[in-house]
C-alpha cells in the first residue's frame, strides 16, 4: 500500500479546507459569530461563479417592507411597474461585500431603468451597515435594513448573497445565490432580460 507522508498531506488538507470555505457563500450560522468584527474583515474578490436559478421564475415581488437607518420605509411590492434587482447581503459576508461595489456601479449605470435594492440581513442593522456604507463610499445604493432576516426567510434565501431579478411586471426572472461576476456577459444578459421582460 502506498502511503503519502503525513507532512505532505497536512498542508494539502489545509489548502483544500481553505479553498472550500472561500468558495462558499455565507450561511446564517457563520454570520452570527462574525458580526461584531464585520468592519475589520477585508472583502476578497469572488473566486467562483454561482449558478443562475430559474426555479422561482414567475413568482411575484415579495410583500415586505424594508426600513432605512432614518426610519424611511420601502414596500417592495410597490415597486411593480419597474424592473428590480433585489440583493440580500450582510456586512459579515465576504462574498457580499466583494460584489457591493459592482452593484453600486450597476445601480448608477441603470438608474433610470432598474431599481437596485440592497437589503442588509445584519442583526445589528444600522450599527454595522451605516459605517460600512460610509467607508465604502457608495453613490447609488441605499442601506435598507432587515434586522430579523424576515425577507431571507420569506424568500427561502438560506445563504448570502442572494440576488433576485424581477421584470417590470413584478415577476421573478432569475436568482443567484453566492458570489457572482456582475461584470460578466452572463450578468449583463440577465439584467437585459429583466429590463426587457
Amino acid at each position: 500500500m502506498f502511503r503519502l507522508p503525513s507532512i505532505t498531506l497536512a498542508p494539502a488538507i489545509g489548502l483544500a479546507l481553505t479553498l472550500g470555505l472561500s468558495l462558499a457563500g455565507c450561511d446564517r450560522e457563520s454570520g452570527t459569530k462574525a458580526q461584531p468584527q464585520a468592519e475589520k474583515s477585508a472583502a476578497p474578490a469572488p473566486a467562483k461563479q454561482a449558478p443562475v436559478s430559474r426555479q422561482h421564475a414567475g413568482e411575484p415581488l415579495p410583500d415586505f417592507t424594508a426600513t432605512d437607518p432614518a426610519g424611511k420605509t420601502l414596500d417592495l411590492a410597490s415597486l411593480k411597474g419597474q424592473p428590480v434587482m433585489l440583493n440580500l447581503w450582510a456586512t459579515w459576508c465576504a462574498p457580499c461585500k466583494a460584489e457591493m461595489p459592482l452593484l453600486d456601479t450597476i445601480a448608477g449605470e441603470n438608474a433610470r431603468k432598474l431599481r437596485l435594492v440592497t437589503v442588509s440581513q445584519d442583526m445589528k442593522g444600522a450599527e454595522l451597515v451605516v459605517p460600512y456604507f460610509k467607508q465604502a463610499g457608495f453613490k447609488h445604493l441605499e442601506p435598507w435594513l432587515d434586522t430579523k432576516s424576515d425577507l431571507s426567510f420569506k424568500m427561502g434565501a438560506a445563504d448570502l448573497p442572494t440576488t433576485i431579478l424581477y421584470n417590470a411586471a413584478g415577476k421573478e426572472v432569475a436568482r443567484i445565490t453566492g458570489a457572482y461576476d456582475w461584470e460578466g456577459a452572463e450578468a449583463k444578459a440577465l439584467i437585459a432580460e429583466a429590463l426587457k421582460g
